[in-house]
C-alpha cells in the first residue's frame, strides 16, 4: 500500500517562505513522477510543480516560477516544495502526488498520478 504523507503547511505573511516535504511509502521501486498540486476553495486543483525524478528534471506553473523550487531526496523517496516570496494567492490546500511508470506523463495533470496525500493548508496573509 503506498502512502504519501505531507507536512510542512502552515501560515504566514505575504513575503515569507514554506518548504513542504512528501515522503512515499509502500513503493518496491522509487515513484518516477512526483508532484505537488494545489486547490483554493471554489477553484479547481492545479499543478504547481513536478520532478522527473529519475532524472531530476523540473516542471513549475507559470504562477510559482521563480518562487518555487521542487527537490528531492530520491534515495528517501521525498520531494520537497520550497515556495519563496509568497502571495496571498497561493494560500490553497496543497497535495502531493506519485505516479508509477507509463508511457505518457502530464505534470500538471491529475490523470497522470496514481496516489494523493491528505493535503496540507497553505494560508498566506496580506
Amino acid at each position: 500500500q503506498v502512502h504519501l504523507v505531507e507536512s510542512g503547511g502552515g501560515s504566514v505573511q505575504a513575503g515569507g517562505s514554506l518548504r513542504l516535504s512528501c515522503a512515499a511509502s509502500g513503493y518496491t521501486y522509487s515513484p518516477p513522477f512526483m508532484g505537488w498540486f494545489r486547490q483554493a476553495p471554489g477553484k479547481e486543483r492545479e499543478g504547481v510543480a513536478a520532478m522527473r525524478t529519475t532524472v531530476g528534471r523540473a516542471y513549475y506553473a507559470d504562477s510559482v516560477k521563480g518562487r518555487a523550487t521542487i527537490s528531492q531526496e530520491y534515495d528517501k523517496n521525498t520531494v520537497y516544495l520550497q515556495m519563496d516570496s509568497l502571495k496571498p494567492e497561493d494560500t490553497a490546500i496543497y497535495y502531493c502526488a506519485a505516479g508509477s511508470y507509463r508511457d505518457r506523463w502530464n505534470w500538471n495533470g491529475p490523470e497522470s498520478y496514481d496516489y494523493w496525500g491528505q493535503g496540507t493548508q497553505v494560508t498566506v496573509s496580506s
